[in-house]
């Protein structure tokens, strides 16, 4: 009998880069899948994924009829990863602060990963910097209330 697989589960919010997440986690040797971010809570509960990637899409939280999840995902007690759309769909719906960009961001810039829970991290490591690339109309200004921000990178906006 084998062992069951551990699951990565990337809820896809019309990102175009989802494909590509998935890819980096796979080259990790982690079995993810991609579903839609209209699945139910009682599918995402069903799958007991050990971590969740929202990823991004072009809505804003403040559109009338942007997708959304329901918020109970949170209290499931899974590491939770919001990307872009993700990441402000995470702050708007726990309480944190999403303010609109005055205009779309676009380029590369750098990330600080400041609060990470890896092996790196627990044996003493410093704050790791990386780079990425961007595409964003909103920003995530505050983190919610409970809540551990573990990188972040500066924007026009904040």
């Amino acid at each position: 009998m084998s062992a069951p697989r551990e699951l990565v589960l990337i809820l896809d919010f019309g990102a175009q880069y989802t494909q590509l997440i998935a890819r980096r986690v796979r080259e990790q040797r982690v079995y993810c899948e991609i579903h839609p971010c209209t699945v139910s809570f009682e599918q995402i509960r069903s799958m007991a994924p050990r971590a969740i990637i929202l990823s991004g899409g072009p809505a804003s939280v403040y559109e009338e009829g942007a997708p959304s999840i329901d918020p109970r995902v949170f209290e499931l007690g899974t590491p939770i990863l919001g990307i872009c759309y993700g990441l402000q769909l995470v702050a708007h719906l726990l309480g944190g602060k999403v303010e609109r960009a005055s205009a779309r961001e676009y380029g590369h810039a750098r990330v600080v990963v400041s609060a990470a829970r890896s092996r790196r991290r627990r044996s003493g490591s410093t704050a790791r910097r990386r780079s990425l690339s961007r595409r964003t109309k909103g920003c995530s200004t505050a983190s919610p209330s409970a809540r551990r921000s573990t990188s972040g990178c500066r924007t026009a906006t904040g």
